[in-house]
């Protein structure tokens, strides 16, 4: 019969895990599925910003899509103002609006 410390016993037998070790381990883990934002090309921007002004001028609904190092962030709405010189703009959908940096768009479609 084995004796419960023999070899690596001590360790094999006690498992228990700190929380804050659980956290870092899923801390960890997260930080792998971290992206780089990717880098538009010319082509791309001014594609986007002529669906920003369609739906500015012309009331259509625009999905935008916000870069996020983890998982991209979706919103829709109508772009009810463009501030050129702070490179924002206005999105409203229903009662609510958020002011978005044009920088953080990486992609934009009519609904």
């Amino acid at each position: 019969m084995a004796k419960k410390l023999d070899g690596n016993g001590l360790w094999e037998s006690s498992r228990m895990m700190l929380p804050e070790h659980k956290s870092r381990i899923r801390r960890d883990e997260r930080e792998t599925l971290r992206r780089e934002k990717p880098t538009l090309d010319d082509q791309k921007q001014e594609e986007m910003e002529r669906t920003l002004v369609l739906s500015l001028r012309n009331h259509v609904r625009v999905t935008i899509v916000l870069f996020d190092p983890f998982e991209d962030i979706r919103l829709s709405g109508f772009i009810t103002s463009i501030h050129a010189h702070t490179r924002e703009i206005k999105l409203q959908w229903a009662e609510e609006w958020k002011w978005i940096a044009l920088d953080n768009i990486v992609e934009v479609y009519t609904c």
